[in-house]
């Protein structure tokens, strides 16, 4: 706890130096604790020069290679992927050793929507922007991100994603975009088998198995992950892509102040200012080191401070800030408790002379991504939204003699109905 001293406008007597505000001792500060792990991949290049005679350089011998385009299918198969109206994954992962059931929706950019459940557990997922987000109870981050010190941080709230939840990245692994990417650089045909009575592609990655049908119109029919734990999923083109950005966009834009529970930090002493006899709010201020990962520190990372004030158990009000972690690892952070509650105490104290002392609690969290930067989120979300539900021309029927109508949004050309919904969705 950090500790301060209210002075009355008028009369009294109190403890220390009238005027002077007091630095609490003893303080207890509580501090989000993660794991995580990064590693550096380094590369050179070495050149070498041969000389010829008479010391002058041999003129190199130019091998000249060409790569051989893709297959077509592979490109067939990644225009279906990039083009159409996102992908519907439906299958188990396997976390802490117990099998987690999985439904996502992903549009072809690679934005997801979903839910996993184990038993009476769920988690809500969104993927945004190459990050994961999870939305779920206490239980279910002590049951299967164990690894993450004070999970009560990040329940019950959109929180980035550890890495052992879902245990793989999903744009990376699951995105349409992604995938087409990795086809674009297979080449010839690759080894077939047998899914569900159709003849199968099976393109191995490092990351996952993709199987693709081995004739025309070259559809994504499963992901396998590879390892022992690994996802496996059946794939299926979204048979209702406005119900999927239905579901999408509010979670998105719930995604301001995501806490990051793989950014550690190591505080320093707290202080207040501009707090004594002031009706208009006290500031806390609170420096913090980044003390994992280890190494550089990571792209984009940032420190979200959450402060409390209080007075002999009586709350007065709380504040909240973020900011960006500097090269050097460091980062300040101020904010200020402004709340009716600390007004009126401070005016109470003011004019009824005695002792009246404060003290604040305060911690700082990582922050996946701060509030001014969702709404760069949504207009991508929109900006898909509106390429995939164009209007499409509807195909003329020759049994009628009337002019061609204007088709409506490509989710009419679904096969099969979905409703957005929170729990887990049914099949396309």
């Amino acid at each position: 706890m950090y500790k301060g001293q209210a002075l009355p406008r008028h009369g009294g007597v109190m403890p220390g130096k009238g005027g002077r505000q007091r630095k609490g001792r003893g303080a207890r500060i509580m501090v989000v604790a993660g794991a995580a792990a990064v590693v550096v991949v380094a590369g050179g290049v070495v050149a070498a020069v041969a000389f010829g005679g008479e010391g002058e350089p041999a003129k190199p011998k130019v091998t000249p290679t060409v790569s051989a385009p893709p297959p077509a299918w592979t490109v067939e198969a990644g225009h279906r992927l990039t083009s159409g109206t996102g992908m519907r994954y439906d299958g188990t992962v396997t976390l802490k050793g117990q099998p987690v059931q999985a439904h996502v929706r992903v549009t072809p950019s690679g934005a997801a929507t979903g839910r996993i459940t184990s038993g009476t557990l769920a988690a809500d997922v969104v993927a945004i922007d190459g990050t994961t987000y999870l939305k779920a109870g206490i239980d279910f981050w002590r049951a299967f991100a164990g690894e993450t010190t004070h999970p009560e941080y990040y329940a019950g709230r959109w929180s980035k994603a550890p890495a052992s939840v879902p245990g793989f990245d999903v744009p990376d692994v699951l995105g349409p975009e992604s995938i087409a990417e990795t086809l674009s650089k297979t080449s010839g045909n690759p080894p077939t088998e047998d899914v569900n009575g159709a003849r199968a592609y099976r393109i191995k990655t490092s990351a996952a198995d993709y199987l693709i049908t081995a004739d025309a119109p070259y559809r994504l029919l499963s992901v396998r992950g590879t390892g022992q734990n690994a996802p496996q999923f059946t794939a299926a083109p979204v048979a209702a892509p406005a119900t999927l950005f239905t579901e999408l966009r509010p979670r998105v834009a719930a995604l301001g102040g995501a806490p990051d529970p793989t950014l550690d930090f190591r505080p320093g002493t707290l202080t207040f200012s501009n707090c004594d006899q002031n009706t208009n709010g006290c500031t806390v201020s609170l420096p913090a080191t980044l003390t994992a990962p280890q190494g550089s520190v990571p792209d984009g990372a940032r420190a979200a401070l959450r402060a409390a004030i209080s007075s002999r158990g009586e709350a007065l009000g709380s504040c909240k800030t973020s900011g960006p972690v500097q090269a050097d690892r460091s980062v300040v952070l101020r904010c200020t408790v402004t709340s009716k509650l600390w007004r009126n105490w401070m005016r109470k104290a003011l004019d009824n002379p005695g002792s009246y002392p404060y003290a604040a609690s305060a911690r700082v969290v990582g922050e996946a991504l701060a509030a001014e930067d969702v709404p760069k989120l949504l207009a991508q979300v929109d900006r898909e939204r509106k390429a995939v539900l164009k209007p499409h021309p509807a195909t003329p029927n020759p049994a009628t003699s009337g002019p061609a109508q204007t088709g409506g949004p490509s989710a009419e050309r679904s096969d099969g109905p979905e409703v957005a919904t929170s729990r887990s969705p049914g099949r396309p």
